[in-house]
């Protein structure tokens, strides 16, 4: 550990100097700020900037009902006892529907766990572990608090710097307190103007991830500035944050403001509790006032790049079908008649407070103009969960609840349930589902052979009562309202830096000339092309599978790409060297999307780009992944209609030392050599031990 310390601080020290020269003035951003009070083993003077390996020491880690494949981690390591007891939270959140005796047993573990240790602990059905870890204060303005889920970005919301880690990194928390993390490079999203009435903070986060589609923020931490974002209630907030996951960031901050403080004022009047309460909000507004720049920005702060949106141009939006990528104004989508036959109002993005009484609304709307109850329409199964017990009580005592029960929505309990394919609800074989969720990927929420758009909670109740994707005003008026005029979404980019090149798993700032004992010089064999970009953790190891904690390796191995191609794992063979496209491995923070592909018998992986998250778990647990854009555009060139799994009948060589591939073809005659990250001495270790847990 200290020797893993000393060669963080070693490239630290050596990377500073040269992210400092990317800007004029040198001075850091919110986010380097945040990190830099939460680094540990700091040179003297030294700053926090975007590329360096630091040392962290969050404020809380987040575990939910992946905590039951976190402890046999923790005590693999040999650990007896957490090292702040204080310091991990666990909530139970994802499969509370299942009952069997199985998963009670399971819960009852983790339970028993959290009190054994002292640590708090958030049965199944007090909410999703974001809202709950928001609500309860752990994630407070000006921390780092770190979760193992894909959508700890939330916590940015509330000017909490959140951000993913993988189980292992958890079980190091827990044992240590501390991780190693690499400061993402940082982009400056300007929201300007104001939004319509109608217009919420999920429809901003939609059409950014479709406007700036293409990898804009990929391993980015956002920071959201500007007066649009400084006018959005804290819920927008929280639900744009949410959803930088699916844009490919690795945070989504705003800084904290008078609405975050008013917000927090509102909270510790009503839901009082030991860290948000009168006294706690009084010395945040203290802090803030008494230096204002902590909480901020530098004004010469050095961005990798920055985009803007026009609030005011912006109408509701709907992302789909089955990509976040793709997404159009509702006034366009609407004429087209999308039939659904689900909808869903739930999960960590859109069920608080402030979406059911939106949707509420729609349905009292309807009731007001038609004169008669408002029901879902024939056909359609509505489904709706708040975010957490508070919510719902909050729902209940508001009449807002009861309102969407009389139409005819099935209630849920607070949890994750449909939104990562668990429990009731599920859409199957040719449904079309509208969603408020923040995943639309094929297979998440049910049947690969089923669509699925993503809307605000206000479009997914108008949907479900008029029976196809609909604005609240034509679900109101009753019929089909004709498409206005286009009005375009005003957007760009002022600054588009050329992007960082980020050191990966590789430590390739480090690379030597030779490997280390048992580290193989090169690795080779057949070249398995999967020519997908955003081929996403659900598309490599189904959610289903994820909180099946028994599963084999060889279990693994027949499942491994079942949501991408069934015909993978028939086709793999251990040793080949898979190539896949851009964004690899995005979407859900889940282990075993790495572990999976080691269990086909892969050793290494070269991609376009990979998610930062995905190469996190990778090197963890021994998988190499090395990003080569050159080799994938020469491989699409020379197979330009290659099928979702295409053995190519190419041998591959990787010279993971000297940082080079070639591929030779059946005569053994080279074809094709590029370059490739080193693999330093860092990496090494890691990969040689078979995952960080091990070394």
């Amino acid at each position: 550990a200290a020797a893993a310390q000393a060669r963080r601080r070693a490239h630290s020290q050596a990377a500073a100097p040269a992210a400092a020269a990317g800007g004029s003035g040198g001075g850091q951003t919110l986010v380097e700020k945040i990190a830099q009070r939460h680094a540990v083993d700091l040179a003297e003077g030294e700053v926090v900037r975007s590329g360096d390996f630091i040392g962290i020491r969050p404020h809380h880690v987040m575990t939910h009902d992946n905590t039951g494949a976190v402890i046999p981690k923790f005590s693999s390591i040999g650990a007896r006892r957490l090292a702040d007891a204080r310091q991990p939270v666990f909530a139970l959140d994802h499969d509370i529907q299942n009952t069997s005796a199985k998963n009670q047993a399971k819960y009852a573990g983790i339970e028993a766990f959290a009190k054994t240790h002292g640590s708090k602990f958030y049965p199944a059905g007090r909410g999703i572990a974001h809202q709950v870890l928001v609500e309860e204060g752990h994630a407070w303005p000006g921390t780092m608090v770190v979760g193992s889920d894909s959508h700890s970005n939330m916590y940015g919301g509330v000017g909490c710097l959140g951000t993913p880690v993988v189980r292992t990194d958890a079980a190091a928390i827990w044992a240590t307190t501390q991780t190693w993390w690499q400061a993402p490079p940082v982009a400056k999203v300007e929201l300007c103007g104001e939004l319509a009435p109608g217009v919420v903070g999920k429809d901003v986060i939609v059409a950014l991830c479709a406007l700036f589609a293409n990898d804009e923020v990929l391993n980015h931490a956002v920071e959201f500035v500007g007066d649009g974002a400084s006018a959005l209630p804290v819920e927008d907030r929280l639900a744009i944050a949410n959803m930088t996951t699916e844009w490919g960031a690795l945070a989504g901050l705003f800084a904290v403001d008078d609405v975050t403080l008013r917000w927090y004022d509102a909270r510790a009047e009503r839901r009082a509790s030991p860290i948000v309460n009168a006294d706690s909000v009084a010395k945040l507004r203290q802090d803030v006032a008494a230096d204002p720049r902590r909480w901020a920005a530098d004004p010469d702060a050095v961005y990798a790049k920055t985009l803007w949106l026009d609030l005011a141009s912006l109408t509701p939006h709907v992302a789909g079908p089955d990509s976040v990528k793709i997404a159009e104004p509702l006034g366009e989508l609407e004429p087209r008649r999308v039939r659904i036959n689900k909808a869903y109002l739930l999960s960590c993005v859109n069920s608080r407070q402030k979406d059911l009484r939106e949707a509420a609304d729609v349905v009292r709307g309807v009731q007001k103009a038609r004169g008669v109850p408002a029901k879902v329409a024939p056909g359609v199964a509505w489904y709706v969960a708040a975010a957490s017990s508070q919510v719902l009580a909050d729902a209940k005592d508001s009449g807002d609840w009861q309102v969407l029960v009389d139409a005819g929505a099935t209630p849920l309990p607070p949890g994750c349930g449909p939104c990562i394919g668990l429990g009731v609800g599920l859409l199957e074989d040719g449904e079309v589902g509208i969603s408020a969720t923040n995943r639309n990927y094929k297979g998440r929420m049910g049947s690969k052979a089923a669509h699925t758009y993503l809307s605000s909670p206000a479009v997914v109740a108008a949907s479900a009562l008029q029976g196809y994707i609909c604005s609240p005003e034509t679900a109101i008026a009753g019929t089909t309202r004709s498409a206005p005029p286009s009005r375009p979404v005003r957007y760009g980019s002022k600054v588009h830096a050329a992007k960082p090149t980020t050191a990966v798993s590789t430590d390739s700032a480090a690379a030597t000339a030779s490997a280390i004992s048992g580290f193989p010089q090169s690795l080779s064999g057949r070249l398995i092309f999967l020519p997908a970009d955003n081929l996403n953790t659900d598309g490599i190891y189904p959610g289903k599978y994820t909180y099946q904690d028994d599963i084999s390796r060889d279990q693994m191995r027949a499942i491994v790409m079942e949501n991408y191609d069934p015909e993978f794992a028939r086709l793999v063979n251990p040793e080949d060297v898979v190539v896949a496209g851009a964004n690899f491995g995005t979407g859900s923070s889940r282990e075993q999307a790495a572990t999976a592909i080691l269990a086909a018998g892969v050793r290494l992986v070269v991609c376009a780009s990979a998610s930062e998250t995905f190469k996190r778990n990778a090197v963890n647990n021994g998988l190499l992944v090395l990003e080569s854009p050159v080799l994938v555009a020469w491989l699409r060139a020379a197979f330009p209609d290659a099928p979702l799994t295409t053995v190519t009948g190419l041998h591959a060589n990787a010279d993971l030392v000297g940082g080079k591939i070639s591929l030779a073809d059946a005569k053994g005659s080279m074809v094709f050599e590029t370059g490739l990250p080193k693999v330093g001495k860092a990496a090494q270790e890691i990969i040689v031990a078979g995952g960080l847990e091990n070394w």
